[in-house]
């Protein structure tokens, strides 16, 4: 009882290994079954409900922190101060490659029921946890275990497929509409997390202080040209939250109409997607009659009454439609309407994809995926097989051996995802 009670006092110093631990709760590990779902925080004091929200799919398991500056903020408030029963919480303070894939980071990490990335500086994140060991948990902990993730500021910065890695420090609107390839422009893309619903997604953070809109149209842009289709971005106020689960039903929190909080979703028109000119040192017009970037403002409510669809990116409730273009480095937002795309129901045909038998041995057959390219990656995010194919096919699968993989299905530069086991 002494060594417990000296445990929820005082942190776990490893300075020469790279980490700090402190920890709150029941030092005895427990293993629950939790339920996916994600959080992306606007980068402010957390909304409380968006968090019970998140906790709760711990299904009262251990909650592990990272962050890479800081102490143990965290702590009493996810543990005790939400009135969400969980078994602990420890913040880890990772402060280098050493750190992020010590064994005992590495453990609490794999027995972790939810997972919170604080802020700070995102390039840490990226320098410390991407490449090793610890990558491949995170990825196994959101698409294996299907367990809970989210993050604020950086930590909300890291999640989707494409980030802004910040590797050269911060970049505001009016650098990146100014020069599309300005040297702080640094964008990651599709090396580090794999989150469902946030393929070919960037996001971005404190879009109202100061005014980010700018800066993440450019960030799309840029995005266009790697993926060569259309790109998505989902942003937040400071205390805004969006948050979903398995459904992709993305509800927003926030307290408007107390104060203006809102969340966006933005998306590449459907018709015109690659700006009209992009070059280094030349301003970005991006523009198609001003209609270059279909976005849904979304107010963000104590209860997360309003919403938008990430499995359609066309469905939503409570937001309001914009358009948005830049001209020659300048950024405008006017009144629009929804995204008219003609492929509506193709371009996410690939949802609805088959997979027989379950498990399987040696091959897998795949059914009504249409059209389509797929992936298959190992627990560690590797791609082990892919192909293209059309409508029905049988997957060799004789070369892979026994375990847990992603099958992803590509469709028009979307993706969704299904976890297969072979026996």
């Amino acid at each position: 009882m002494k060594i417990k009670l000296l445990l929820l006092l005082f942190p776990l110093f490893s300075f020469s290994q790279g980490y700090t631990s402190y920890f709150t709760g029941n030092t005895n590990n427990i293993t629950t079954t939790p339920e996916f779902g994600v959080c992306l925080m606007g980068g402010a004091t957390e909304h409380d409900n968006a968090m019970i929200w998140l906790l709760q799919k711990a299904n009262g398991g251990d909650v592990v922190v990272l962050r890479s500056s800081g102490s143990n903020g965290y702590n009493n408030y996810l543990y005790s101060d939400l009135g969400v029963n969980v078994n602990s919480v420890e913040t880890l303070v990772i402060t280098s490659v050493a750190g992020a894939t010590n064994p005992y980071v590495l453990d609490k990490v794999a027995n972790a029921e939810m997972i919170w990335f604080a802020g700070g500086d995102q390039w840490n994140y990226v320098s410390y946890f991407k490449n090793n060991a610890l990558e491949d948990l995170l990825n196994d902990h959101i698409n294996v275990k299907n367990a809970p993730i989210g993050g604020t500021s950086a930590g909300m910065a890291i999640l989707g497929s494409h980030y802004f890695s910040a590797q050269n420090g911060s970049i505001t609107s009016a650098q990146a509409l100014s020069n599309p390839f300005h040297n702080n422009l640094t964008i990651g893309e599709n090396d580090f997390l794999q989150v469902p619903f946030l393929e070919n997604t960037m996001t971005d953070s404190h879009y109202d202080s100061p005014d980010r809109r700018g800066r993440h149209t450019a960030f799309l842009a840029r995005m266009t040209q790697t993926i060569n289709g259309r790109s998505f971005g989902i942003a937040s106020n400071e205390y805004v939250a969006v948050c979903f689960g398995d459904d992709g039903k993305a509800i927003v929190f926030g307290d408007y109409p107390a104060y203006d909080e809102f969340a966006y979703f933005l998306q590449t028109n459907c018709d015109e997607v690659f700006p009209e000119t992009m070059q280094n040192a030349t301003p970005l017009t991006w523009n198609h009659n001003g209609k270059a970037v279909k976005v849904y403002k979304v107010p963000g409510t104590m209860n997360g009454t309003n919403y938008f669809n990430l499995g359609d990116w066309q469905t939503g409730s409570g937001g309001i439609w914009e358009d948005w273009s830049v001209n020659s480095g300048t950024f405008s937002s006017v009144a629009g309407m929804a995204n008219a795309c003609n492929l509506n129901v193709s371009d996410f045909e690939s949802e609805k994809f088959s997979v027989a038998p379950v498990p399987f041995q040696q091959e897998i057959n795949l059914k009504n995926a249409g059209k389509n390219n797929f992936s298959i990656y190992d627990i560690q995010g590797r791609i082990v097989l892919q192909n293209s194919f059309s409508d029905k096919i049988k997957i060799d699968t004789s070369n892979l051996q026994s375990g847990i993989y992603i099958l992803k299905v590509i469709s028009n530069g979307r993706t969704s995802s299904q976890k297969v086991i072979k026996n």
